[in-house]
């Protein structure tokens, strides 16, 4: 089979591997379409190697047809080849085949298409831990998602509102406010003109005080704006693009009992992960079928252009995910 692979260069090649061997608990899927995440890129750089026993290359969700369902997961699961599923992996998505264990695996929900089902593992999943199960977000809470373009924020955002959240926003730009309309955040706040410090304090003062934050910026800002939460609050760290340094008054964190939390998916045990991904199935998917919840696809390239698509994350101006399709 073919896969993407990374040149000494850094750049990117459409080549030969060998195929996979289908282990006992393992269904092998023939993917169609494989979405990208920041993720991939440190990958690429050298900065986030693969889980040991995961394929060098990249790719962390994927979307297509099972064609082989190893022994012990035909006993141990109701997959079967044919079925049409979308996965979640520690790597090896940029390909044409992939083996995944079998409680990787989830149905693609009715009225999706195959990108859109590629567009939902790693995102939906990394939205649901941050969101239910380290920040214990519940009906009526206030959360404050920052960077609102992004990929993970068209999920959150969403999946925050059709539970019940009240929903607080940062972009760069009024465009960027426009693009991302859809999602229905309740305060979307243009950083270019308004300092989001400001706005949680009027928010804290006014009785609508942050419940919940995700974060992936962190830099000098985070310091500030974490000394105008709710007693209680979490603020949970999943990257610092922003910067990695910042300065926090610790007595304001102790009087007003707010966690800081560091969170990543890929790190989390396979089964943790494989019950994130039920709790999804079960409790997600009704939300997704029913058009609540749906990813927001930017743009769809095939998967020989995936140096343009990862350029496209580079460059930082996306709205929403970039999907590769195969074949």
């Amino acid at each position: 089979m073919k896969a993407i692979l990374v040149n000494d260069d850094r750049t990117l090649r459409w080549d030969n591997v060998p195929d996979p061997v289908v282990g006992a608990e393992d269904c092998l899927v023939k993917i169609e379409a494989a979405a990208l995440n920041r993720a991939d890129l440190m990958q690429r750089e050298g900065d986030y190697p693969p889980p040991p026993g995961c394929p060098e290359w990249m790719g962390l969700e994927i979307a297509g047809t099972i064609a082989k369902v190893g022994e012990q997961a035909a006993a141990k699961s109701q997959w079967k080849v044919g079925d049409k599923v979308c996965a979640l992996l520690g790597g090896g998505g940029y390909a044409e085949y992939a083996n995944v264990k079998y409680d990787m695996l989830m149905p693609v929900p009715a009225g999706c298409s195959m990108v859109e089902a590629a567009a939902i593992p790693e995102a939906f999943a990394t939205a649901y831990l941050n969101l239910f199960l380290e920040g214990g977000l519940k009906e009526g809470d206030t959360l404050l998602m920052n960077a609102g373009a992004s990929g993970l924020a068209s999920v959150v955002i969403p999946m925050a509102k059709a539970f019940g959240a009240r929903v607080i926003t940062t972009v760069l730009s009024d465009e960027i406010a426009a693009s991302i309309r859809h999602l229905n955040a309740d305060v979307v706040v243009n950083t270019a003109k308004e300092d989001i410090v400001d706005v949680l304090k009027q928010q804290l003062e006014e009785g609508h005080p942050v419940d919940v934050a995700i974060d992936c910026l962190g830099g000098e800002v985070m310091g500030r704006c974490i000394h105008y939460l709710k007693h209680g609050a979490r603020w949970i760290m999943i990257a610092a693009l922003a910067g990695q340094l910042t300065q926090i008054d610790l007595k304001n964190i102790y009087v007003r009992n707010v966690r800081i939390i560091g969170s990543t998916l890929r790190s989390r045990t396979p089964a943790v992960k494989a019950q994130i991904l039920a709790e999804l199935v079960e409790k997600v998917w009704p939300k997704v079928e029913s058009g609540e919840v749906r990813p927001t696809i930017y743009k769809v390239l095939p998967i020989t252009e995936a140096e343009a698509a990862h350029d496209i994350l580079y460059r930082g101006e996306n709205v929403g995910k970039v999907v590769l399709t195969v074949g």
